[in-house]
């Protein structure tokens, strides 16, 4: 069973629309940046099976409402309320700045029983580096999109290889290119670099607003199951590490072979399958 154009309230008014699937008990998915609600579809049809899925696109996506002013993490924890309010849910999925999310709604929200992390950019490592995150938001602020993909790639060691290697001005004319076939074939496409690019600066924010508090996350009362790729960059390691040695209530496992992208759809590198089989054993524990 499919359910769509459903909408749950947040407490600031904000709508935050949302799709339901399959039966069973509650889990809600919280994507990351640079994606929305269908970037999961294929894990939440894998997990579909089991479960109630909640597919929602996190607010200045889709259908849902607007960032608003004063853009915060407690925003986004209270739309992650709303909805599992709506859905009568205790369980979340979150993966990257989603996960992020989900263990700070562990901390604010009673009705969080378990979580499933994928990779939260929790920034344990001092010093701290914002610069990249500096300039990517001066560059999209002065239109030069592909300046700021390039950049926002390069300084959160995502994408392929080839970023690393190749001079920032060969780089541009490729992702300007890539962006121009996008916008062409825009039918094509759920989430074009163009509509997502402006929502990875607010996911930067929010990966700023927490870095360096993992001691907090030591009053989670929720299970939590961490899980990572073994090919993905040390610093999300890092953040694992350091998250499975204060959370009370943690288990751990490592995907051979996946990256930071592992829950994703297929299309873009993920394997849902295989993340879905671990979920359910967890949440089924």
């Amino acid at each position: 069973m499919v359910v769509t154009g459903e909408t749950a309230l947040s407490p600031d008014g904000t709508p935050i629309a949302f799709t339901r699937m399959g039966k069973g008990p509650g889990l809600v998915l919280v994507h990351g940046g640079m994606e929305h609600a269908a970037s999961h579809l294929q894990l939440a049809e894998a997990l579909s099976g089991r479960f109630t899925v909640t597919l929602y696109d996190r607010r200045g996506r889709g259908t849902s409402g607007p960032y608003g002013g004063a853009y915060t993490m407690a925003k986004e924890v209270a739309d992650l309320g709303a909805l599992l309010a709506a859905t009568e849910t205790e369980q979340v999925f979150g993966v990257s700045s989603g996960a992020l999310i989900a263990l700070e709604a562990a901390l604010a929200l009673p009705a969080v029983r378990r979580v499933v992390a994928y990779e939260p950019p929790l920034l344990v490592e001092e010093p701290f580096e914002p610069a990249y995150m500096d300039r990517y938001e001066r560059l999209l602020a002065a239109g030069d999109l592909a300046g700021a993909m390039v950049t926002g790639m390069r300084g959160a060691e995502m994408g392929p290889p080839l970023l690393n290697r190749l001079p920032g001005w060969l780089l541009r004319p490729m992702v300007r290119l890539a962006i121009r076939q996008e916008d062409r074939r825009a039918g094509a496409y759920a989430f074009t670099m163009r509509q997502a690019a402006p929502t990875l600066a607010r996911d930067f924010q929010l990966v700023r607003e927490v870095a360096g508090r993992v001691d907090r996350y030591g009053d989670v009362e929720a299970d939590v199951l961490l899980l990572g790729g073994d090919r993905s960059p040390r610093y999300l390691k890092a953040a694992l590490d350091a998250l499975e040695a204060v959370l009370p209530r943690v288990r751990r496992v490592v995907f051979p072979g996946l990256g930071h992208g592992g829950s994703g759809n297929t299309d873009r590198g993920g394997a849902p399958r295989t993340v879905a089989a671990t979920m359910t054993s967890f949440l089924h524990a």
